[in-house]
């Protein structure tokens, strides 16, 4: 597993929904191997955003919800700025990408990682340097 490694949302969602079968053991999986990374892999505030909120929507209690953000943010986290909105739009343009996407990849670059796990972008493509691997594809 790579040290400069960006997990996107999805994989942490999925670790944390027990109705998502397959994907769910999987990112239970992943999730315990990465807790034992050093460095611990890199999260943005737009990622810990979206766990919370996608939790929520899945009936998760606040409370529950806000501590298992609270726990990842023990990970080295890229925070949000005007200078990451702006790379992100320019990660959106460039790609193609959805906002939120080029986010994703603005927060890793600016982070020096080269791997992003992510089931949304495209699997095995370089971004710029950006390598995605999307850990459910034989899922």
């Amino acid at each position: 597993m790579p040290a400069d490694l960006f997990v996107d949302t999805n994989v942490l969602v999925y670790a944390h929904d027990v109705d998502a079968g397959e994907k769910h053991e999987r990112a239970k999986r992943l999730i315990t191997e990465l807790w034992q990374l050093k460095p611990l892999p890199w999260l943005s505030v737009q990622v810990l955003q979206e766990l919370l909120v996608t939790l929520r929507r899945k009936g998760v209690a606040t409370v529950e919800a806000r501590e298992t953000v609270e726990a990842y943010m023990r990970w080295r986290i890229a925070e949000n700025s005007l200078d990451l909105l702006n790379a992100g739009i320019a990660e959106m343009e460039r790609w193609q990408l959805s906002l939120w996407d080029g986010l994703i990849l603005a927060a890793a670059r600016s982070m020096g990682a080269t791997t992003v796990y992510s089931e949304d972008l495209s699997d095995e493509q370089d971004y710029g340097g950006i390598r995605v691997v999307n850990p459910f594809r034989q899922c």
